[in-house]
């Protein structure tokens, strides 16, 4: 076990020592050590109440025949951190989780690992985190949160407090209102009810096979959840108490190429979050995996759009999908599609496409059985699936066999390919000369009159610049709202845009006004915003020479986002430009401005200077 390095020989006797100190006895010296990285925290609703969940898993592990060991992370709550200088803090945290991850596990040499998140920025960073200690881990979050509800029917979520902002501000609804919006957009513990960035990267842990099944949809506080904790508690000891299980689910073993592919094609299917684009491209270059923003798009061309769920346009909610057959679901359905021109679709996007698609990596269709012995086929209508469904999961089973008796049993909630909402993917990669190394729209959250649009840029230097001149009426009909120096390094930190996007929704002008910016949005965002653009301004991307009054367009079709400035007004406006640069008194937003790479890059730290 990799924690005799902590508990055998005479050697020892001093860290055995210790270790009686909190409890240990004889014959806890021959088990294995499982560490609990929990996420728990009394602020974030999601997290308030994972400290009881890490009691049963502890239990269970117990029970099992391990020993736990429970250890916290940090974590931002990223809708109460909206709208002011607490988000910058946001998307740094994911290093810092990854950090302590990496910390806990290896100064203890623990065998085995279970993650306790729930939201934002805490999923990814703690599996960054497992990549690097490379131990058999388990994801089991705490369970998104029931929708809210109004008197008269009106189904809520965080995202309609917000909009609420904007109506309230315009007069179309009242104080009271307000008030019961509030009081019941957000009614109980969970990750917030809607495909947001916790539920989508929720899902994607299944579809990595890196959780249970219903990890992303299985409601919290109820007991299925508490179910699926004591399957993960017993399963990880499990693994933990075989050596060559230990080996085989190593954490790189089952979050690898295969997995990374699986996780972007379950995003398209069900329209996550654009901070899944980000979070994935950071978790594949952790992961060690070569992915970037064009193999994306190819991949979104040949995946049917079939959820369509809250923000984007819809009523429905995690439960909705949890119902109707969860995520096993959409995969069963999305496997049935052929990858059909797969590799030509990566030959159109470009030369780092080119070298996807001639990777070691084989056809998603070729190795489908774990055990060639068994009869464990999937239909013939799976066999060239877009999915790879030989993906080792953490329960022992592949992709395919996980997913293979799944059915839709609603499909109003879940749709079949034939009838998805869009024979494309939820999510789109954007080029032009406004984005030369690509920017991120949510498509599945955009009405159809915002596909194709050419408005009139109002510039703002800041989300906080932006907050105050939208709301003071500076923006039009016809209007692309720009909001530039909000990159990773030039926030620092990337921070979300719920609060403008909000702004605009609220105050009816949803289908009227575009949004692009440097910095990210919340999954709660809808309509025509365009995030991530890179190189964001603060490195001299074309964004930071934008003026009020140029014309932008915006064509989904196409993939594009251009600003209509000709070249040679372009290079006078070079020679005169001038980055801006906030004021940083954070020592650890200093660091992290002088160390973090583009959103094209997924937004890590360089470690080589």
């Amino acid at each position: 076990m990799r924690s005799d390095t902590i508990k055998k020989g005479f050697q020892r006797t001093p860290h055995r020592s210790l270790l009686r100190a909190t409890g240990l006895k004889d014959e806890d010296f021959n088990k294995p050590f499982i560490g609990i990285a929990n996420s728990y925290i009394d602020i974030i609703p999601g997290h308030f109440f994972l400290n009881h969940y890490a009691q049963i898993i502890k239990e269970e592990i117990r029970t099992a025949g391990g020993v736990p060991f429970e250890f916290n992370t940090i974590g931002v709550d990223d809708g109460i951190a909206m709208g002011h200088s607490g988000m910058l803090y946001s998307l740094p945290s994911r290093e810092l989780i990854a950090d302590s991850i990496e910390t806990m596990m290896n100064a203890h040499s623990l065998d085995a690992m279970i993650c306790i998140p729930n939201c934002d920025k805490i999923v990814p960073g703690m599996l960054m985190g497992a990549l690097r200690v490379n131990v058999p881990t388990i994801f089991v979050s705490g369970g998104p949160m029931k929708a809210g509800r109004l008197e008269d029917g009106t189904i809520l979520d965080l995202n309609s407090a917000f909009e609420a902002v904007g109506a309230f501000s315009e007069g179309k609804i009242d104080e009271k209102r307000l008030h019961e919006i509030e009081c019941n957009a957000c009614p109980g513990g969970g990750s917030c009810s809607g495909m947001f960035t916790a539920n989508s990267m929720n899902t994607l842990c299944e579809a990595m096979g890196v959780a249970l099944p219903g990890n992303g949809t299985i409601l919290a506080l109820s007991k299925e959840r508490e179910e699926l904790l004591r399957k993960a508690a017993h399963r990880i000891v499990e693994i933990a108490l075989d050596e060559s299980k230990s080996e085989q689910f190593r954490f790189r073993n089952i979050l690898n190429k295969k997995a990374v592919h699986n996780a972007f094609v379950v995003d398209m299917a069900m329209g996550g979050s654009t901070n899944t684009i980000l979070h994935m491209l950071a978790i594949a270059k952790e992961a060690e995996v070569d992915f970037n923003l064009d193999s994306i798009n190819a991949i979104a061309s040949q995946v049917a759009h079939i959820a369509k769920i809250a923000p984007a346009l819809s009523t429905i909610h995690m439960e909705d999908i949890n119902r109707a057959g969860g995520v096993s679901a959409v995969m069963n359905e999305v496997a049935k599609r052929g990858n059909g021109s797969l590799t030509q679709s990566l030959n159109e996007c470009g030369d780092s496409a080119r070298s996807f698609a001639s990777s070691k990596l084989p056809s998603p269709h070729l190795a489908q059985h774990s055990n060639p012995t068994q009869d464990n086929s999937l239909p013939d209508s799976h066999k060239d699936s877009i999915l790879y469904l030989d993906a080792l999961t953490i329960t022992g089973e592949t992709l395919g066999e996980r997913i293979k008796t799944a059915q839709i049993v609603d499909s109003n909630v879940i749709r079949h390919n034939e009838n998805a909402y869009s024979q494309v993917g939820g999510l789109k990669i954007l080029y032009g000369n406004l984005a030369r190394e690509g920017a991120v729209l949510k498509v599945a959250a955009v009405a159809e009159s915002m596909k194709e649009f050419e408005g009139i840029a109002v510039c703002f230097n800041s989300q906080e610049e932006a907050i105050k001149g939208i709301a003071g009426g500076k923006v039009k009909a016809g209007n692309v709202v720009v909001i530039r120096y909000e990159g990773p390094k030039g926030g620092p930190g990337m921070q979300e845009m719920l609060t403008p996007t909000s702004l605009i929704m609220g105050m009816g002008l949803g289908e009227s006004v575009a949004l692009i910016t440097d910095g990210r949005f919340s999954g709660a965002t809808r309509g025509g915003c365009i995030g991530h653009i890179s190189p964001e301004a603060a490195e001299g991307g074309l964004i930071a020479l934008i003026e009020d009054g140029d014309k932008i367009a915006i064509s989904v079709s196409k993939g594009s986002l251009e600003l209509l400035v000709d070249s040679k007004t372009l290079e006078s406006r070079r020679a005169q430009w001038k980055p801006i640069k906030k004021e940083i008194k954070s020592k650890w937003l200093k660091r992290y401005s002088l160390l973090v790479s583009n959103a094209a890059n997924g937004a890590v730290l360089k470690t080589e200077l």
